[in-house]
């Protein structure tokens, strides 16, 4: 592994578990559009981009309204469902060790915000890009470059860009930066789809391996 100059991250199923707060938001939209339930696999299974992106293919003419219902049952409980993926904070606090941090999400940018606020995580981060922030969502470079330009680093196989998705992976290639997985996106194909530049089984082992990286680097 290379030391990276600067590392971003996703954020749902990355570094928290925000899900139920999301199948509660879909579930509401759907029960007014009468349209059925999805459990929690199916949430998993299908859940990629931004809202903006597609929102108007599930709903029609009628995407803005279902937005706004889905957006008014995630506020409701999203700061109360929100957990902390296994060693997600460890990984963080290694990650400080070596350069500047972001988060690039495709969830709204202020419930991304409020979230980090919650966890206390916001300050360990340069900046937090949700979707709508920049001009386009993942899987576009838009706002990975956006972050990247907050951090003060330019795009570049330096930057580690971790996510759990092809998607992700997608938007890492897309910026010029490394795609890292975490976990084995066994939600998405599995690590074959992905073609990650590097893989961590959990927060856990990134944690390790960014220790790695920082002990390697003193002294250079």
């Amino acid at each position: 592994m290379t030391r990276p100059a600067c590392i971003l991250w996703d954020w749902d199923n990355t570094l928290v578990d925000g899900w139920a707060a999301i199948q509660h938001g879909l579930n509401a939209t759907f029960a007014e559009f009468g349209m059925p339930e999805w459990d929690r696999e199916t949430v998993l299974a299908n859940v990629r981009g931004s809202l903006r992106d597609t929102f108007p293919g599930m709903f029609g003419a009628e995407w803005e309204r279902a937005r706004d219902i889905f957006y008014g049952a995630v506020r409701s409980c999203h700061l109360d469902v929100l957990n902390p993926m296994p060693g997600a904070e460890s990984a963080i606090l290694a990650a400080a060790a070596l350069g500047p941090q972001g988060v690039v999400s495709n969830k709204q940018g202020p419930l991304l915000r409020a979230e980090a606020a919650h966890l206390g995580w916001a300050g360990h981060f340069a900046t937090l890009v949700g979707a709508g922030d920049a001009s386009a969502d993942k899987p576009s470079a838009a706002p990975i470059l956006m972050a990247l330009a907050a951090c003060g680093v330019p795009p570049g196989p330096a930057v580690w860009y971790i996510g759990d998705t092809v998607l992700d992976m997608d938007a890492a290639r897309a910026a010029g930066c490394t795609p890292v997985l975490l976990g084995r996106a066994l939600h998405d194909g599995g690590v074959a789809a992905a073609r990650p530049d590097l893989v961590f089984d959990d927060g856990h082992a990134l944690a390790a391996g960014l220790q790695d990286l920082a002990r390697a680097g003193v002294g250079e």
